[in-house]
């Protein structure tokens, strides 16, 4: 379908990486959204299925413009090449299995980002969608209510791509390119880079997103080595990462999850660091966990909302509100880093028996 050379206000990136099972949903749930003007900016990053082939299918009937392009697999060498070949002043990060929940929330979020921006007087803003996870099960699950609570705060380590990034490009050239070094962590850090330099907002509208590597790798399981990868990044530990083969595989690769392999892994290349770096591993550990710990409190007030019956994002924050004001400072000293240093390993070391003996012939 061939389409007049207006600029879009609007361009849609997603990078991609055999995601055949997906990509008609992708073109769905953008064919539904009306009122506003963009274009999609496929990337893919060398699928070897029918993702290029299937899409290339889609764009005759799309009723907007479509690019599909090609780089070097990495989701950060994707989103930055999706970047160099559009044109929209405002740009939309999105992944391939994520759908909106209504026909205007992008309408809403432009509506919403434009406001933002004029309220501010400067374009250092931007918004990231409320999240619903799409399960195979309807059974009620607290992990999910938590992870769809959590994502509704613009705190650190709150907001993800699965959560849609929508920004000014002139924000976004500040902020600078997506991160490469990894095959994964560029959403977190470049997350990270807009609280620093500007702010982010909520959008009021919802994005749905897959389930589906919690649900193949177990939810336990991954969101301890979600956990641990997070850790590791903070503190500078991103060479532990490299070395790491498919700590973080793609999605049409995931399987049950086990995690004991990863605690082996993690344990000999901390012993093999000389004395003084292991103990300012294990410090710095301590610092990131004592820095998050507002995400206990956070949980608590979760939990008490969920078996209210509340929706994720509902009720009240009474104790992350008191941990706040109050906890948070109580434990920002040397002593309250040491502490939770030493309630990490410990952590840590019984996470590694607990593991072993689940796996053991005689274990339960």
């Amino acid at each position: 379908m061939a389409f007049p050379a207006i600029k879009p206000e609007l361009s849609i990136i997603v990078p991609v990486y055999n995601e055949a099972a997906v990509i008609d949903g992708l073109f769905h749930t953008l064919k539904a959204q009306d009122g506003v003007a963009f274009e999609l900016i496929i990337c893919d990053g060398g699928s070897n299925d029918a993702t290029v082939a299937r899409a290339w299918s889609l764009v005759e009937e799309a009723p907007f413009p479509v690019s599909v392009i090609h780089s070097e697999k990495g989701r950060g060498r994707q989103l930055n090449a999706g970047i160099a070949a559009s044109c929209g002043n405002t740009i939309l990060f999105l992944h391939a299995d994520s759908s909106f929940a209504a026909d205007d929330a992008l309408e809403k979020g432009l509506q919403y980002l434009e406001k933002a921006i004029a309220e501010r007087g400067n374009d250092r803003v931007a918004g990231h969608f409320t999240l619903r996870f799409l399960r195979n099960s309807t059974a009620p699950s607290f992990g999910y209510h938590y992870l769809e609570s959590k994502a509704r705060l613009s705190r650190r380590h709150c907001i993800h791509g699965d959560q849609c990034f929508l920004m000014r490009r002139s924000f976004c050239r500040q902020i600078g390119p997506f991160a490469e070094s990894l095959p994964f962590l560029e959403d977190t850090k470049f997350a990270e880079a807009v609280a620093e330099r500007g702010e982010w907002i909520l959008i009021p509208a919802t994005i749905h997103t897959s389930a589906r590597r919690f649900e193949n790798e177990g939810f336990s399981a991954r969101q301890t080595l979600n956990a641990m990868i997070l850790n590791l990044a903070a503190i500078g530990r991103e060479d532990f990462l490299l070395d790491i083969p498919l700590i973080y595989t793609t999605q049409g690769r995931t399987s049950n999850l086990q995690i004991l392999p990863f605690f082996h892994i993690f344990r000999r290349r901390i012993q093999a660091l000389p004395w003084w770096e292991r103990q300012k591993f294990w410090l710095d550990t301590g610092a990131y966990v004592r820095d998050n710990g507002w995400q206990l409190a956070l949980a608590v007030d979760v939990r008490h909302n969920f078996r209210k019956g509340l929706a994720a994002g509902e009720g009240k924050h009474v104790f992350l509100e008191f941990y706040d004001r109050f906890l948070d400072r109580l434990s920002d000293h040397l002593p309250g880093r040491l502490a939770a240093m030493i309630l990490v390993r410990l952590w840590f070391e019984i996470t590694c028996l607990v593991l072993r003996l689940k796996q053991s012939p005689h274990g339960g």
